[in-house]
């Protein structure tokens, strides 16, 4: 699974402080390109739907999804349902906000025991659960960097290299790589743990000694700023404080980043770790087809709910959020665990959303290595022949993806690309930079920027949250993807993709920090393909020219 953004790094550091793609098919000229907005906007914490509204109208850097429906969608009716896969974690299906947006697969009786469609899969109601089994499914999951290492050291754990074959030494030395690497991760997130249990220790204490000061047990921005301390300790929880949850930190967030980095210590990094006998099937066979359950929730639906709720919460109905997309219906595809995903399920996955009937499947995941990258190609040119639209994440690492990879990608193993493909890298509300400070970017390899930081969106059980990373980028221009396949499904998906990109907003001559460590300035359309931000309210009307649908 692609992690969210870190929050280690953010909490570490505020700590710190206290102490377009060619020959797609052509259509009308669209109209001139409008004014970009300012480069700096609205300040301060944005409310929950900042990321669907419009940097022209009410300055926030969002995608102007609500202007689109108010002042263009309005004088229109969509023309379809579209099926949109979403190959996550699970989804909440009876989550409130989503359970009438739900795909249900017509040609199965729910609960029979019998697979009515004869397509493989008994019971596949709503989706198809691929990581478990007859007795349960798969939680925590190991990197796929983990795995490939607990493969190898059954062969070369004790080996005397000199004795070794040439052709054998190569896979020797290519078993030491994984082992050096993974210790080198276990060594960074001991570090980053210990670090970020440092920061809860002194959030806490902060917390003590700011409720003494305040005579109150419940701290606010407002009474902590009204401090006026005496004592030195006092002035610096007060600093501590006020930048942590500045931040977005309290104590229920720090410590999830603690509990998340030592279940990567305890599963994803641990090579003795294994769970995939739960599902039954052979992991190494990339031609197995069946296998799994029909859970599409899973025992962890906190990120595909999320994400699905992004992409089509129901609009209008009067509490919680709108989505971006009306009308959709979530297929749930249980791919992604807390940990890796296998290439074996992804492939699956992605057929099962292509033959089920799925016109954009968002894929919120990612991984250094991919062992069997040609069976993933496989299936995405399986999607690409059945006009199917693959929208993906393109990483929270702060990485150049040029120099870096995060599987799956577009790029074939034996040549040539995706055309339906899109890569999503995640933009930022915040008014001193347009990209977060986490997303990968690349001018060859991102197509565009979407909003990923303070997303609000469902939860399981009913509740909504907001969060953060690529994960959260991706899904806004599934949804968007999907909304203009509603409204206008004589675009192809090509033109789809082409309008999405065509249509974002750009910033001219704008310079940003490029995420990373590196803190070098770059025009910010260098770092992606489109070089902006997807506009919603653009890309309808670029539709409309295009289908001539007024």
């Amino acid at each position: 699974m692609m992690r969210r953004a870190p929050l280690f790094a953010i909490l570490a550091l505020a700590l710190g402080a206290c102490a377009r793609p060619a020959n797609l098919p052509a259509g009308p000229e669209p109209g001139p390109e409008p004014a970009p907005p300012p480069a700096v906007s609205r300040t301060g914490p944005p409310p929950h739907d900042w990321w669907q509204l419009s940097p022209y109208t009410e300055g926030w850097r969002g995608i102007g999804a609500e202007r689109a429906y108010s002042e263009l969608l309005s004088k229109l009716q969509p023309k379809d349902t579209v099926i949109v896969g979403v190959i996550d974690s699970g989804v909440d299906i009876n989550h409130p906000d989503l359970d009438d947006v739900v795909w249900t697969n017509p040609g199965e009786i729910a609960g029979n025991g019998k697979d009515d469609d004869g397509d493989g899969y008994v019971d596949d109601v709503h989706g198809w659960d691929f990581i478990g089994g007859p007795k349960g499914d798969i939680d925590q999951e190991r990197l796929e960097l983990t795995r490939l290492y607990a493969a190898d050291s059954v062969l070369f754990e004790g080996v005397n290299a000199d004795t070794l074959s040439t052709a054998r030494r190569a896979e020797y030395d290519r078993y030491r790589g994984y082992r050096k690497e993974l210790q080198s991760k276990r060594a960074e997130i001991q570090q980053q743990l210990a670090q970020t249990q440092m920061v809860s220790a002194a959030f806490d204490r902060a917390s003590m000694l700011l409720r003494q000061a305040t005579g109150s047990d419940s701290l606010t921005m407002q009474n902590v700023q009204a401090v006026n301390p005496t004592a030195p300790d006092v002035a610096q929880a007060k600093v501590i404080w006020l930048e942590l949850t500045r931040q977005g930190a309290t104590k229920d967030v720090i410590q999830a980043a603690v509990d998340d980095l030592e279940t990567q210590l305890r599963y994803g990094l641990n090579p003795a770790f294994n769970p995939r006998p739960i599902v039954g099937d052979d992991p190494d066979d990339v031609n197995q087809r069946f296998y799994g359950n029909n859970d599409v929730i899973g025992p962890d639906a906190l990120h595909g709910t999320h994400v699905a709720g992004i992409i089509g919460a129901e609009r209008n109905n009067g509490f919680g959020i709108d989505g971006v997309a009306a009308p959709v219906r979530i297929m749930s595809i249980r791919t992604v665990p807390d940990g890796d995903e296998r290439d074996k399920d992804v492939a699956n996955a992605i057929r099962y959303a292509v033959d089920h009937g799925a016109k954009v499947v968002n894929m919120s995941f990612g991984k250094a290595y991919s062992p069997q990258k040609g069976a993933v190609d496989d299936a995405v040119r399986y999607a690409a022949d059945h006009g199917v639209l693959l929208i993906h994440a393109a990483g929270n690492d702060a990485a150049n993806l040029d120099e870096s990879n995060n599987y799956p990608t577009r790029r074939y193993l034996d040549g040539g690309t995706a055309p339906n493909w899109i890569e999503v890298g995640a933009s930022t509300y915040r008014g001193d930079t347009l990209v977060a400070s986490f997303s990968n970017y690349s001018h060859t390899m991102v197509d565009v920027f979407a909003p990923g930081e303070a997303i609000y969106s469902t939860v399981p059980g009913g509740k909504y949250e907001n969060l953060q990373g690529t994960s959260m980028a991706a899904p806004v221009v599934t949804g968007e993807a999907a909304l203009l396949m509603a409204y206008f499904p004589k675009l192809t998906p090509r033109q789809v993709k082409q309008i999405i990109l065509d249509s974002a907003t750009r910033y001219p001559g704008l310079q940003v920090e490029q995420p990373g460590e590196s803190g070098a300035m770059v025009p910010f359309s260098q770092l992606s393909i489109s070089g902006g931000i997807v506009n919603v309210y653009r890309a309808v009307q670029m539709a409309e020219q295009m289908t001539g649908r007024h």
